[in-house]
């Protein structure tokens, strides 16, 4: 981990990504530039098909640019071979998804702690993860399963699931796109709530107006291309 503070916890330069070759060739983002420091969030917003969740991919390094590069803490992903670039997500990331993305046979509680025995952590896991669920107020549904729960409380559960690691960087992908307004405003509260108590930074792609105003910028995408970037009144940096 790079311990220099001024270090951007996350970098793109000029990335770009296209599928197929010769004239069928379809560019699916050309040229993005960023730069996000700690403890900042991002809103990136736009129209379907504009390339959000692409950029968002690459940004995880779950997929690898045609050209241009994305550091994340200093670390280049484009040296990284994909065992230590899942190492990397597992030890600094978070996700949080449109769909929960909920593992469907185990209960509450076992979701939540997946990922910390996924990456070894030594210790009481399970305790880990029963005091992440109070603090997401799901402390009397340890054992429900997915299927048992609302809306609402999968997604508090895929939150949990999220920031039980403590990440360092936090993406997520339309966290309330399957919310109703009420529901969706309450994990917006709780989503940055948790951001602020862990002192994180947080990527996220929404059509949520409510919930890019909530971050501290918003980068706008239009077939690919940065169509406009502006920070907003929360924004802690100039």
């Amino acid at each position: 981990m790079n311990s220099d503070p001024t270090t951007p916890a996350i970098v793109a330069e000029q990335l770009t990504q296209r599928v197929g070759a010769g004239a069928d060739a379809l560019t699916l983002l050309d040229g993005i530039d960023l730069a996000l420091p700690r403890g900042a969030s991002l809103a990136i917003v736009g129209p379907s098909g504009s390339g959000k969740s692409t950029l968002l991919g690459l940004l995880a390094g779950l997929d690898l640019p045609s050209s241009g590069r994305v550091r994340l803490d200093g670390v280049d992903l484009g040296t990284l071979d994909e065992d230590a670039r899942a190492a990397l997500r597992a030890s600094r990331l978070g996700f949080v998804f449109q769909n929960f993305q909920l593992v469907e046979h185990l209960n509450a509680l076992d979701n939540v702690r997946l990922p910390l025995d996924i990456r070894g952590d030594r210790g009481d896991t399970a305790q880990a993860a029963r005091s992440m669920l109070e603090r997401v107020g799901l402390g009397a549904r340890l054992r429900q399963h997915p299927a048992q729960l609302s809306g609402g409380e999968q997604q508090r559960v895929a939150l949990a699931r999220a920031f039980v690691t403590r990440p360092q960087l936090l993406l997520a992908d339309e966290p309330t796109g399957n919310l109703d307004a009420v529901t969706g405003h309450a994990i917006i509260e709780l989503l940055f709530a948790l951001q602020r108590e862990q002192h994180g930074t947080l990527v996220l792609v929404t059509h949520d107006t409510e919930l890019a105003a909530r971050c501290d910028a918003v980068l706008e995408l239009h077939g690919g291309r940065v169509r406009g970037f502006h920070k907003t009144e929360n924004a802690p940096w100039r």
